[in-house]
């Protein structure tokens, strides 16, 4: 009430926004007149003069309405279209980083024009996010023509792409591409040995399209560049052989809500009898349950062409969320290894992490990030929990007139995909287009074959056909039109009534016929996937219409919302295929969709704050690794590397109390390859010795490498920190993992999380210093005693690489080196 009494006084929120944006709309209207004037010419030497301007100390926002009205002039000349004054409002949204809220068909992409142009002007690069490369391919083409007559320049980026290809794409003014190729460009150039090989150049200004798919939909999973491990993926083919000698709820349980499962009492005995196991919960078995109940999950919890279907003999993901095949993305944690054993596929090695980043942190980098998007506003609190990114909801240019009819409940989903079909085919024989909306391949494919047994013509578009995607949703406004999308595929392109390229006199007949209906086949769990379905029909003012059908036997009703509807249902003696219409069980399925949306934020919020910790760590390793590519001369940090593991191995072993002279000669001949000579002293003088000699020691092998020294040491530098950062990732991962248990002792497993992989960390610093300066020493002792023995160079070093091979039994990773360093044999001649 209070709520509803403030917003009478001082209007809503989204009265707010526009009443504020509305006078910087009315100054870029007062440019027009004089920027219309102009000669084609001009434009570039304007930009020039802008660029000066704020390197002379103005502000983006004082240049705002001059380069708002260029851009807006610069697309009525080169593409023809001439933005709106809602579109303006729009614009000045994501110039300030929010999320412009705009229905589909009011031109976003041509909005985006104008804050990317003004904020190209700073000279750091825009970045516009797209949903997959065809869009970014499309978008930077369409609009192109806008920068380059503005005098600037415009690239995309492309899977495919050669790094020297991307380069060139990032060093353009203003670039196109993907939520995933931005990402990983930015892994793999924290991953290169030079810096001349990177690509991306810094994070300014991104504005994500479809900001809600990205931020929200995808950002459960997060980035991963992986590599082949060591291990053996024979154990995935026993663990699945497991699962037909165990049954559900006497052995296991499965939490469809949680995408869980976990062995019962008896499913452990039963296990422990199996595999002859004194106690599977021993420490030692922790990977056994792991893989367990990936198995169980891989059974129950995933189901062919729905989650993933099967091509060419590999397990492919299908997006959840768009439907579309995702070639080379892989399940983590032995999930996908479990769907290849289950489907009786051949086993890829199961992936070690060798860089990672969640999609959160990654767009939290940038100084300044902006987003659009037909639907925000339900999920306005995570946008601005995660992002700090606030929703302007901006109005439509033409007003929406479509009809949105009341959900069709059925009690059975038989029931329902019969009452689809016959809605089908009353519409097409009527000539009305039809988008039918599906959750799965299954479903889609269940509907298309229903269609064919009646003679309908149809377009099927799902996961398996994705190619042709746009163009086939482009034309799903033609007259009569039947086409099954699965989801959302086909997001980005708009669907013009009479098809496109437009046909006036079949637009205007489509027009009488009612517009596109859109026929939602299920509830989708997040509200906001339902509206982007509805969304695609009654643009710019089209007449258009929406209708769900829902079942008892739909996922979301079985698990969050029919025990109650359906106990309503069988007192009102209903049939299985009547159908009951209520505004008060669409409310129902609200309540639903919210208990899932909010557990679904719950996810991502856990996944970022475990991230988070990591993000401090890589954030950390990154800069580390930024400095020793950009220095020419890395020797002042290996003199302070050094000085400080002299400290540590001194306090280590001498103090007033206690004097190991012994021990601190060890250690110092093992990290130093030196043997100094040393004898129970006075600490301050001892300390003082040891150093000159390590330092002295120094100098005369710096002088032995003589010219190779400063590329040898950044060499080996950056393979140290590559290496051990790879380790520390996989091990990081699997504290993740065995973490989770503490909570039965009533420990909170992100607390114990941030405390051991602090301390994990610390380790990990001490390990690459030691390591650094160990392995530099090693590399000149080597050479002398090569020098010792009268060989050269190449022949006693082809010695030295082949005197493990040669011995009588196979070196373990973790066994000392053959050479006598003192190093396990991974990190020295196994490297």
């Amino acid at each position: 009430m209070i709520t509803y009494l403030l917003s009478k006084i001082f209007g809503t929120k989204q009265e707010r926004d526009i009443k504020r944006l509305e006078p910087i709309a009315e100054e870029i209207n007062e440019k027009e007149p004089e920027v219309s004037s102009w000669p084609d010419e001009r434009f570039p030497a304007e930009t020039e003069k802008l660029k000066k301007e704020l390197a002379d100390g103005a502000s983006l926002d004082e240049i705002l309405p001059i380069a708002f009205a260029m851009t807006r002039e610069a697309a009525k000349r080169t593409i023809g279209l001439r933005p709106f004054d809602v579109q303006l409002i729009g614009g000045i949204a994501l110039h300030e980083g929010k999320i412009a809220e705009m229905k589909t068909g009011e031109g976003k992409t041509l909005v985006a024009t104008m804050p990317v142009y003004l904020n190209s002007l700073v000279g750091k690069g825009v970045h516009v996010v797209t949903i997959n490369d065809y869009l970014a391919q499309r978008d930077a083409n369409w609009m192109g023509p806008v920068y380059q007559f503005l005098g600037l320049t415009v690239g995309f980026l492309q899977n495919d792409m050669r790094p020297q290809e991307k380069r060139a794409a990032y060093n353009c003014e203003i670039t196109y591409g993907t939520n995933n190729e931005f990402g990983f460009d930015y892994l793999r150039d924290n991953m290169v040995v030079d810096a001349a090989y990177k690509v991306q150049r810094g994070h300014h200004y991104a504005i994500v399209d479809e900001v809600d798919s990205i931020l929200i939909d995808e950002a459960r999973t997060p980035l991963i560049i992986s590599g082949p491990s060591e291990e053996s993926t024979d154990k995935y083919y026993r663990i699945n052989s497991l699962i037909s000698y165990i049954s559900k709820d006497k052995d296991y349980q499965i939490d469809e809500k949680l995408h869980s499962a976990s062995l019962t009492e008896d499913g452990v005995r039963r296990i422990e009898r199996i595999l002859k196991l004194p106690n599977l919960y021993d420490p030692m078995n922790i990977d056994i349950i792991h893989h367990i109940e990936q198995a169980l999950k891989a059974h129950n919890l995933f189901k062919l062409d729905v989650d993933y279907i099967i091509k060419d003999g590999e397990v492919i993901i299908v997006d959840e969320f768009t439907g579309r095949l995702m070639p080379g993305r892989r399940f983590s944690d032995g999930l996908h290894q479990a769907l290849e054993a289950k489907e009786g596929v051949r086993i890829k090695e199961e992936n070690q992490t060798l860089a990672t980043i969640t999609l959160q942190n990654y767009f939290r980098m940038y100084e300044k990030l902006a987003g659009m998007t037909g639907t925000a506003a339900t999920e306005a609190d995570e946008f601005f929990n995660i992002y700090k990114l606030d929703v302007v909801v901006v109005p439509t240019h033409r007003k929406m007139i479509r009809i949105d009819s009341p959900d069709m409940i059925y009690q059975t989903e038989k029931a329902k995909f019969s009452a689809i079909v016959s809605e089908i085919e009353e519409l097409h024989k009527k000539g009305q287009p039809v988008l039918v909306g599906t959750i799965s391949v299954e479903k889609s494919e269940r509907i298309s074959s229903m269609l064919k047994k009646k003679g309908i013509p149809h377009q099927v578009l799902n996961a398996k056909y994705h190619e042709m995607e746009a163009e086939i949703v482009a034309q799903a406004g033609r007259k009569a039109q039947v086409t099954i999308a699965t989801n959302m595929a086909g997001r980005g392109t708009d669907i013009v009534l009479g098809g496109n390229p437009p046909n006036q006199a079949e637009h205007e007949e489509v027009v009488r016929l009612g517009g596109l209906h859109i026929l939602g086949s299920e509830r989708h769990e997040a509200r906001r996937i339902d509206n982007q379905l509805r969304g695609r029909s009654a643009r710019q003012g089209d007449p258009g219409s929406s209708s769900f059908y829902i079942s008892l036997e739909d996922d979301l009703m079985r698990l969050f919302g029919s025990e109650r509807i359906s106990g309503i249902m069988t007192k009102l003696g209903l049939k299985e295929d009547e159908v009951i219409e209520h505004p008060w069980i669409s409310k129902s399925i609200e309540r639903a969709q919210k208990q899932v949306e909010a557990h679904n934020f719950d996810i991502r919020k856990r996944l970022l704050e475990f991230d988070d910790v990591m993000n401090k760590q890589r954030s950390f390793i990154y800069k580390e690794r930024d400095i020793l590519l950009a220095e020419e001369d890395l020797s002042p940090h290996l003199i302070e590397m050094i000085d400080e593991l002299t400290d540590t191995l001194f306090d280590a072993h001498i103090s007033e109390e206690n004097q190991d002279v012994e021990g601190l000669q060890r250690a110092i001949s093992r990290t130093f390859q030196i043997s100094p000579k040393l004898s129970e002293n006075d600490p301050v003088e001892l300390k003082e010795n040891l150093k000159r000699s390590i330092f002295e020691g120094w100098e005369i092998k710096k002088k032995e490498l003589g010219e190779d020294f400063v590329g040898i040491q950044k060499m080996i530098m950056l393979s140290v920190l590559d290496n051990l950062w790879k380790d520390h990732l996989h091990n990081m991962d699997a504290l993740k993992e065995g973490v989770y248990l503490r909570a039965y002792g009533q420990k909170d497993p992100l607390v114990e999380y941030r405390r051991e992989g602090f301390g994990m960390f610390e380790e990990l610093i001490y390990a690459m210093k030691e390591e650094t300066v160990s392995r530099i020493f090693l590399i000149q002792i080597q050479k002398q005693m090569l020098r010792k023995e009268s060989l050269s160079t190449k022949k006693g070093m082809q010695a030295i690489e082949e005197a493990p091979i040669s011995a009588k039994r196979k070196i373990g990773r973790n066994d000392p080196c053959p050479c006598g360093s003192g190093k396990k044999y991974k990190y020295c001649h196994g490297k």
